[in-house]
């Protein structure tokens, strides 16, 4: 009751404070303060909505009123809103604040990572590394994009992108040797996103290109990097979300690289990371979230698979179980058959 209350008198000050201010010529106001489809929905709705309302539930409904223009369909008929029109909404509504860090991929803490078989060979020239290793670590990842351009660029709702990823694995156990990081993969990528006109079972489509670097940050027989062009679909229908994306590698040569020359660090990697990469995602409800990732390369039958499951803790708190297997867990082990299993907290959901 508490919060309706204030909620009220917060919409009724704004109400006041905009009629005061555009009492004059609204249209020229609107116009003057370049106000967003969002912010021009909110003015409209407290001048004319019941002052019943709460300022959430007047965001709420222009939130809803904004997206369904951008996704509307073809013949004009309004559709269904899922998990990623929702989140789009929530992102661009902080776009533009400059304390809000805006999440790109998952971000997790696993302190506890257990691999069937570590994979020592690459640090075979690195001290007693190869001995000191083990099988547990810790796993996290850090995830972040910043939008690049305001407003629409090319049709209504798109948006570039920069992202940056990075994912660590932490020897914290191994004592002997230092706790070491033993592998971290940088991925900074630019990309755009754009709604589409597609709407298959009722559900929402948009497309992404883009351009996406690769590496570990290594030198000489330990680096391993890669550079990709790609095409992501990306599909929704209330709490599920699909995203299919194939990738082309610009080539970077044909010779592997020593301690003493330059060439390609990897030069076989898409025998076992493969041509694309299927994912998946389902809100079950508030507190649960499943998610799944696979590739494959069709030729040679590689491939990989990840299962991830958030589920509450304690307040805000989520924890996150994760368990894969397969190929190209870590750039290091691309070429590595691994069977892993991992569980921490979630910092931020995937949807």
């Amino acid at each position: 009751m508490k919060l309706f209350i204030i909620n009220s008198i917060v919409t009724v000050i704004i109400f006041l404070s905009v009629n005061t201010f555009a009492s004059n010529n609204d249209e020229d106001f609107i116009k003057n303060l370049n106000k967003s489809a969002f912010e021009q929905c909110i003015f409209n709705e407290i001048k004319s909505a019941d002052k019943s309302k709460t300022l959430r539930q007047l965001e709420k409904l222009c939130e809803d009123q904004v997206a369904r223009q951008i996704l509307k369909n073809q013949d004009g008929e309004m559709i269904e809103l899922g998990v990623l029109s929702n989140r789009v909404i929530r992102e661009k509504r902080s776009a533009a604040d400059p304390y809000v860090m805006t999440p790109h991929k998952m971000n997790y803490i696993l302190p506890v990572s257990i691999v069937d078989d570590i994979n020592r060979e690459p640090y075979q020239n690195l001290a007693n590394w190869n001995e000191g290793l083990k099988d547990v670590e810790a796993k996290f990842q850090v995830s972040l994009k910043i939008p690049l351009l305001t407003g629409d660029f090319l049709t209504a709702g798109d948006q570039i992108y920069f992202g940056f990823t990075l994912k660590s694995w932490w020897q914290i156990y191994s004592e002997a040797i230092s706790r070491p990081f033993r592998e971290t993969n940088y991925q900074p990528e630019f990309f755009y996103f754009t709604p589409i006109k597609m709407h298959p079972f009722g559900g929402n489509s948009a497309i992404v290109v883009g351009l996406t670097h690769q590496s570990n940050g290594r030198s000489q027989l330990l680096s391993r990097s890669w550079n990709r062009v790609f095409v992501n679909y990306l599909y929704e229908k209330r709490n599920f979300a699909l995203s299919f994306r194939p990738w082309y590698r610009i080539p970077e040569g044909d010779k592997e690289s020593t301690l003493f020359e330059e060439g390609d660090d990897n030069p076989d990697i898409l025998d076992y990371m493969g041509h694309f990469e299927l994912s998946m995602a389902y809100q079950y409800d508030k507190h649960f979230e499943l998610s799944f990732r696979g590739r494959n390369n069709l030729a040679t039958h590689n491939g990989f698979i990840e299962f991830g499951v958030t589920f509450p803790l304690w307040g805000k708190l989520k924890g996150y179980a994760q368990v894969s297997s397969g190929y190209g867990e870590s750039l290091i082990d691309y070429n590595v058959n691994q069977k892993r299993f991992g569980i921490g907290i979630a910092l931020t959901n995937l949807l």
